[in-house]
């Protein structure tokens, strides 16, 4: 840069200092030293002998380290029983010592975890409010002929009968007599179903759908350290915490309550009993919108039972609630979870979520938890984060990085452990451990600015993605599968790999959108769909519909209206053709029709590829394989020098006639191209090596599945840059061309990704949002970590944050929407300085371009004032 330039920075940089002195002098002050109220509070494993000399040293121990307060997490070792007087007395101790520090305690609500079962307490003295199933018996009836069966034990939900061949349900629990089920049955093939609730009680926890047993969960918990130390709740005690609920713990994941039908009833005005069928089996065209109606209100009831019961007590007494499910990283939450992931937090202060066992094991589901948040209007974001992790002292910050570029906001790490030689999951965050104590004062500064500058305020992005809770509730059924792994596979829910491409291969952020969200709070403003939240109120000028076969018509209707003035939609994978109401079908249908057009319902064939094992780091899932780019790759799990494999799934029979493979390294000692016959799998081809690229052609051969098994790697583990499937004629199968884009004459534009590749929704969205609100330049991939960032709207400032949790240097430049005026603050030391900016003219309006150098594992903040401007309205010079 030359004289003259450097003078125009410098007198940019002191008009910028002047224009934010007085907005944000609390904000610069509290960045530079970030006041203690500001950093983690992390969970405090309570797994040692207690002794009250020993509690307080750990209280200000903690409070040296910077630590703000901590949540006490009672286990194994404590020498006194879980809720019994000492207990208590030794809890307050700890209280009372955190009160005269001026720091601040979360409520954890349990006895180790799962949360619910009150350290066995429930069951010895409220069995009554275990949880509860919902039983099937079934039997295959031929007619004519009187049918007798007994009910079994528990309370009867409902008798179906169902013809076999029509689908044709009848209630006949009026049949049921005398704990007997006697029907004459007509002539034809039906079978025969008595639905039954009945207690389960596994694990001792409580029934998460009845909100009278949740509060006999509250009485023995909540309310009892409320009664031990009323005087610290609301104050010193200001939260709590709940861990881990899921419905798997149930038997079958088949967790129900007695009053469902009631509750239905009330919702719906109709009786469900004849819907029940649909929990196991497929019943004909009702079949989606059954699921959508009974998984629907079971949700509905998980949150309003367990979680809301529990945030009405914790507001009651002046307290917010946090915490989180478990296996909330799971695609398909039905059946296993607890339901719909983003529902659950409605009616919950502070969403949760928690980040455990590996880097970046639940990374898609960050932004399932702060979309949640978003969709809500809640400040706060929670993560649990740590536990269970070999990690050096590195990934401290790179976990918090890619999480608060995610939209997650408060951080609780696990954990402070009171017997550092009884430790259950490392690491041991303690201000006395060896390899973490000397970092914590720093990393808790770190933590403290990043909380400071993204709790509270709205997020600011282009695009919206529906979250696609009724392709997932019509996919699922009981029975097939572990409920803990998510029971049923659904084939086209991509949901995840979209979020995910979006966030660290496209670089655009985004926010899910919950179906009854888009309906309640958002309304279609010219070519924009506007969440209309008190606070976080955003505006989104695309929106994407993820692979889905099931949709609510009310959804469908709010795209179309979007693209009817001029709205930019883009759906991936797969197109809806049923619909999440009953008898609706046909009018999904025509909707996809009129905004995709007829011929994108004949594309979307692309294959769906699945691996023996992947990478736990992120970003390098098997659909990586297919997406066109040679700078992605597909990776087997870390140290996998075994066997490992690819398939592909063609979506119908094809004539195949060979493969191309491009490995990322020269690592594959031993390799077969394999072909499913419907019975087996059938080898077509093998050879040795494979390496950077590899043209293998074979007798063609008709399947549907393909698979590349890898005998074994030389060193490391197995990695695919890309996998090209031929056709007899050796041409790519499924070559990709530009997706078309139709549009109507109002300017709207819809386009349709069966291959929704980081390239494919790069270019679209190139299209769509040519000046995007951050356009991040630095295009190619980074090792081990990610380019990510938010941006947020807070007391008048434009705040952006900029993370590279990679171990590679980035040096790029970013286009900022708008005439922006930014500083750069540094959160790894407070420091704020200059930022080198230039102004240009985007395709929309003015942009300002930024430089932006970030070293390996850094991190920073552009703050600038917000431009006023009309909502909604382009910026101008």
């Amino acid at each position: 840069m030359d004289r003259l330039g450097r003078f125009a920075c410098l007198v940019a940089a002191l008009l910028v200092a002047a224009s934010l002195s007085g907005a944000s002098a609390d904000l610069r002050r509290e960045f530079a030293e970030p006041p203690l109220r500001w950093q983690s509070r992390p969970l405090w494993f309570w797994n040692g002998k207690l002794d009250a000399d020993k509690t307080r040293k750990m209280v200000a121990d903690c409070k040296a380290a910077g630590y703000y307060g901590m949540g006490i997490l009672p286990c194994n070792g404590m020498g006194v029983d879980f809720m019994s007087p000492a207990f208590l007395q030794h809890y307050k101790v700890a209280v009372d010592e955190a009160a005269r520090l001026g720091m601040r305690m979360c409520l954890y609500d349990e006895f180790w975890f799962p949360s619910g079962s009150a350290g066995g307490l429930l069951a010895k003295r409220r069995p009554e409010a275990l949880s509860r199933r919902l039983d099937m018996l079934a039997a295959d009836v031929t007619g004519p002929r009187p049918f007798t069966q007994a009910v079994p034990a528990g309370t009867l939900m409902g008798a179906v009968a169902m013809d076999a061949a029509t689908k044709q349900r009848l209630d006949i629990t009026a049949s049921v007599h005398d704990g007997a089920l006697r029907w004459n049955v007509p002539g034809g093939d039906w079978k025969v179903m008595i639905f039954t609730c009945v207690r389960d009680g596994r694990d001792g926890l409580v029934d998460y759908l009845e909100p009278r047993a949740v509060d006999a969960f509250i009485q023995l918990t909540y309310q009892a350290y409320h009664d031990a130390m009323p005087e610290r709740f609301g104050s010193t005690i200001d939260g709590a915490f709940y861990d881990e609920p899921a419905f798997y713990h149930v038997e079958g994941g088949r967790a129900w309550t007695d009053r469902f039908n009631d509750v239905f009833r009330a919702r719906y005005g109709t009786n469900p009993i004849t819907l029940y069928p649909a929990l196991w089996f497929d019943i004909g065209p009702d079949t989606a919108a059954a699921r959508n109606a009974l998984f629907g209100m079971r949700s509905e009831m998980y949150a309003d039972g367990f979680v809301k019961t529990l945030n009405d007590w914790c507001a009651a007494h002046r307290m917010g609630l946090t915490g989180h499910a478990d296996q909330e990283e799971l695609v398909n939450p039905v059946v296993g979870s607890v339901g719909d992931l983003m529902k659950s937090f409605q009616h919950q202060s502070m969403p949760g979520i928690d980040q455990v066992f590996a880097y970046g094991r639940a990374s898609k589901a960050y932004k399932v938890v702060s979309s949640a948040a978003n969709n809500y209007d809640k400040p706060q974001v929670v993560t649990e984060c740590y536990g269970a992790m070999e990690l050096p002292p590195a990934n401290l910050y790179k976990e918090a990085m890619d999480q608060f570029a995610k939209g997650i906001n408060t951080m609780v790490p696990h954990a402070v452990w009171y017997d550092p030689a009884a430790i259950v999951f490392k690491p041991d965050l303690s201000p006395g451990a060896p390899v973490y104590g000397p970092e914590l004062p720093a990393y808790n500064q770190y933590i403290g600015r990043l909380q400071r500058m993204l709790q509270g305020g709205r997020h600011v992005s282009d695009i919206g993605v529906l979250y696609p809770i009724a392709t997932l509730q019509a996919g699922s059924w009981f029975g097939p599968g572990n409920p803990y792994e998510g029971c049923v596979d659904i084939p086209e829910a991509d949901y995840m790999e979209v979020g995910e491409a979006l966030s660290v291969g496209v670089r655009r952020d985004f926010t899910f959108v919950h179906p009854e969200v888009l309906q309640e709070r958002c309304a279609v403003e010219g070519a924009t769909i506007v969440l209309r939240n008190k606070v976080n109120h955003e505006r989104w000028r695309a929106f994407i519909l993820p692979g889905s076969r099931c949709i609510s018509v009310a959804t469908l209707r709010r795209i179309k209206q979007f693209t009817d003035q001029g709205g930019a939609v883009i759906a991936t994978t797969r197109l809806p053709d049923r619909a999440a109401e009953f008898g609706a079908d046909a009018e999904v249908r025509r909707l996809v029709s009129e905004i995709f057009g007829p011929e994108a319902t004949r594309r979307g064939d692309a294959p769906r590829v699945t691996a023996s094992s992947t990478w736990v780091g992120g970003g390098f899932d098997p659909a990586r394989v297919v997406d066109g780019s040679p700078l992605t790759r597909w990776n087997a799990a870390d140290g996998s020098k075994g066997a490992q494999w690819l398939e592909a799934d063609l979506g119908r029979e094809r004539t195949v006639g060979g493969v191309v493979v491009n490995e990322a390294f020269d690592r594959v000692r031993g390799y077969r191209v394999q072909a499913w016959n419907g019975k087996e799998w059938v080898d077509q081809a093998r050879g040795e090596r494979l390496g950077k690229r590899a043209e293998v052609h074979f007798p063609p051969v008709s399947t549907h599945r393909l698979r590349l098994l890898m005998e074994a790697v030389a060193g490391d583990s197995a990695s695919v840059s890309e996998w090209t499937i031929l056709g007899p004629d050796g041409r790519n199968l499924f070559k990709r061309e530009a997706p078309p884009c139709r549009r109507n004459a109002r300017g709207g534009r819809a386009w349709f990704l069966p291959t929704p590749s980081v390239a494919a929704l790069k270019a679209v969205l190139a299209e769509a949002l040519p000046d995007g609100d951050v356009v991040i330049d630095h295009d190619q991939p980074v090792t081990t970590g990610n380019i990510s960032y938010i941006h947020k709207g807070k007391d008048g400032l434009s705040i952006y944050f900029f993370a590279n949790s990679s171990d590679d240097p980035v040096d790029t430049w970013v286009a900022l929407r708008g005439k922006v005026a930014p500083e750069v603050w540094d959160p790894h030391d407070g420091n704020v300085g200059p930022a080198e900016v230039r102004h240009v003219t985007g395709k929309e309006g003015p942009v300002t371009r930024v430089h932006l150098k970030l070293a390996p594992v850094h991190s920073l903040f552009l703050v600038a004032p917000d431009a006023p401007r009309k909502p909604g309205t382009k910026a101008t010079p």
